[in-house]
């Protein structure tokens, strides 16, 4: 086989691959949307993620070990990711109650040796409770509480794909972060761990989960919310490890 030859069939072998998962771009979209404001499009994200995509098909090994719909998932997910943080539409109070909010639930907790209520917080951050119901509705419509709110940077995940010569650091830090969230979501009150088990692990949106625990959508983004916030004031002692 010459080498305009060889060169066509791995054109031929991206382009089937691109073709085969334009699915699971607009899925990862429609997932993202779920926890976004109305300003964010989800057209614009299947276009960053066809992009992510693109280079997901351009870039993978298949002798490195990973599928490539997992290599591709993350490297989609990046792209969309990289395009609402250009916009930059949060706005400035939603990150305020967002560390105002956490820091209120590690002194509650800390005072009680507890976990923190939703009166309690409301009262250490002195405002009402629909107040602070309405915070955290903000919280999680005004942001992406991801891997990197929890105070770890994306970095920690990593595939084969991505990986150097510190690949054994990498492991290490990868397992250890991996155990300690796990561990830190089993410290959490139980209807916060269903919500984050049955959005992160199920992949339901928020009014599936309305519907499950019999709440309303409203409901269920301030538990994931919270839950979010309360798992970052505890997965601190690992980032100071």
């Amino acid at each position: 086989m010459n080498n305009k030859a060889a060169a066509y069939q791995q054109f031929d072998s991206k382009t089937k691959l691109v073709e085969q998962h334009a699915s699971l771009v607009k899925r990862i979209a429609h997932h993202l949307m779920a926890r976004l404001p109305a300003s964010v499009l989800v057209d614009d994200l299947i276009q960053a993620g066809m992009i992510g995509l693109l280079e997901a098909a351009k870039n993978f090994d298949g002798s490195k070990g990973a599928s490539f719909e997992t290599f591709a998932g993350i490297r989609i997910r990046g792209a969309m990711l990289d395009e609402i943080r250009k916009g930059d539409w949060t706005p400035r109070s939603v990150h305020k109650n967002s560390r105002a909010i956490a820091e209120a639930i590690q002194a509650v907790e800390r005072e009680t040796g507890g976990d923190a209520r939703d009166a309690d917080v409301a009262a250490k951050l002195q405002v009402s409770l629909d107040d602070y119901h309405q915070m955290l509705n903000e919280v999680n419509a005004g942001r992406l509480v991801g891997i990197e709110d929890l105070g770890v940077t994306e970095d920690v995940i990593s595939t084969e794909q991505t990986r150097g010569t510190d690949a054994p650091f990498d492991d290490l830090l990868q397992g250890s972060f991996q155990k300690a969230l796990a561990h830190a979501i089993t410290t959490l009150p139980e209807r916060e761990a269903i919500v984050l088990s049955l959005y992160y692990d199920e992949e339901l949106n928020l009014r599936e989960i309305g519907e499950v625990l019999e709440v309303s959508e409203s409901r269920v983004s301030q538990i994931h919310s919270q839950a979010m916030l309360r798992l970052r004031t505890r997965m601190q002692s690992w980032q100071m490890e």
